[in-house]
C-alpha cells in the first residue's frame, strides 16, 4: 500500500531535520576534550533521559501492549544506530569534517541495496538520483580517499557508518509501521546507549572531567542533532521512503561543510561547487521522481477500487 501524501508537518520535520543533523559533525570535531565514542553515548543517554519519561507517561498502552516483533526491529535499530556511532564519529577525528560526512553520505547507496534485498523494485529515477546526489557530495566536499593512512582509516570508518546508517534507517522504518515516534525513539536510543557505555567501559575511555566547552558541544549534539535531527527523521518514516530520507540526509553534507568553515575554518575548494550543484540536482531527482511514483500509484488504487463489483 502507499503512503500517503507528504503533509505539511512531515515537510516541516524534514526541514529541521537536515539543519539539525548539519551540525552533527562540526560539533564532534570541536570537542576534542571527549573521546568520540563517550561523545556518541552522552548524546544517546541524554536524549533518553528527556524522551524517556515522556514516552513511557504518554505511551503506557502502546509498551504494554507492545509486540515482540515490534520490540525486534527497534532494539535492531538501536544497534544498527551503535554501530554507527561507533565507525562514524571516530572518522571525525581521522579526517575532515567535510571527507568524514562526504562518505557517510553514502548511505543511499547502501539503502537501496538493502531494498532490493528486501524484494523491493527501485525505480531507474532513484537510482540515477542516488548516484547523482552521491557523487555531488563527494566532489562538493573533496573526500580524502588516501592522503595518509590515518585519513584511509577515517575515510573506512565513514563508510562503514554509511552502511550501519542504512541498516537503522531500515529496521526504524519497519518499527514506525506500528509505533508512535517516542515509544521507537526511547527504545531505539537506550539500546544505543547502552551498547556504547559498554564499549567505552571496556575500552577504558573517560566519561566525564571535561571542560565546560565541551559539554556544551554535548548538549548541542543532543537538542540538534539527536532530539532535533534523528527523532524529526523518525517521525517522517511514516511518510516517506527510508530510501528518500537517506537521500535527503545528503543535505547534511553542504550544511556541515559551511558551518565547519565559517567556525573552523575548514575552508571549501572552489571546484566544490560543482559537487554542491550535483547533491542538490540528485536530491531533487530522487524526492520529484519518488513523490510522481507516489501520485500514480495512489491514482491507480483508486482507479481499481472505483472498478471493483
Amino acid at each position: 500500500m502507499p503512503r500517503p501524501a507528504l503533509d505539511p508537518a512531515a515537510s516541516m520535520a524534514l526541514v529541521v531535520a537536515v539543519l539539525a543533523v548539519s551540525t552533527s559533525g562540526p560539533l564532534i570535531a570541536f570537542a576534542t576534550a571527549a573521546p568520540a565514542l563517550a561523545i556518541a553515548f552522552w548524546r544517546n543517554a541524554l536524549a533518553v533521559g528527556v524522551l524517556g519519561p515522556i514516552s513511557l507517561f504518554a505511551r503506557r498502552a502502546e509498551y504494554a501492549n507492545l509486540a515482540r516483533r515490534e520490540a525486534a526491529f527497534c532494539v535492531l535499530a538501536g544497534v544498527a544506530l551503535a554501530a554507527h556511532f561507533a565507525a562514524w564519529m571516530p572518522s571525525i577525528r581521522f579526517t575532515t569534517v567535510a571527507a568524514s560526512t562526504a562518505l557517510v553520505a553514502t548511505q543511499p547507496v547502501w539503502q537501496g541495496l538493502i531494498s532490493v534485498a528486501q524484494g523491493r523494485r527501485l525505480r531507474t529515477v532513484t537510482w540515477a538520483g542516488i548516484g547523482v546526489a552521491v557523487l555531488g557530495a563527494v566532489l562538493a566536499t573533496g573526500a580524502d580517499f588516501g592522503v595518509s593512512s590515518r585519513a584511509v582509516l577515517g575515510d573506512l570508518l565513514a563508510v562503514l557508518g554509511a552502511m550501519m546508517a542504512a541498516a537503522y534507517t531500515a529496521f526504524g522504518e519497519r518499527a514506525r509501521v506500528t509505533l508512535s515516534t517516542t515509544t521507537y525513539t526511547t527504545i531505539c536510543y537506550s539500546v544505543c546507549a547502552v551498547l556504547l557505555l559498554v564499549i567505552c567501559v571496556a575500552s577504558g575511555q573517560s566519561l566525564g572531567g571535561y571542560p565546560a566547552t565541551t559539554w556544551l558541544a554535548i548538549l548541542g549534539l543532543v537538542a540538534g542533532a539527536q532530539l532535533l535531527g534523528h527523532t524529526m527523521f523518525n517521525y517522517a518514516l511514516r511518510r516517506v521512503s527510508a530510501t528518500t530520507i537517506s537521500v535527503l540526509i545528503l543535505l547534511e553534507v553542504p550544511g556541515a561543510g559551511l558551518i565547519a568553515w565559517l567556525w573552523l575554518d575548514q575552508v571549501p575548494p572552489a571546484e566544490s561547487l560543482a559537487g554542491l550543484a550535483l547533491l542538490m540536482v540528485g536530491v531533487l531527482i530522487v524526492v520529484l521522481g519518488g513523490a510522481h511514483a507516489g501520485r500514480r500509484a495512489r491514482a491507480l488504487e483508486v482507479e481499481t477500487a472505483g472498478t471493483l463489483p
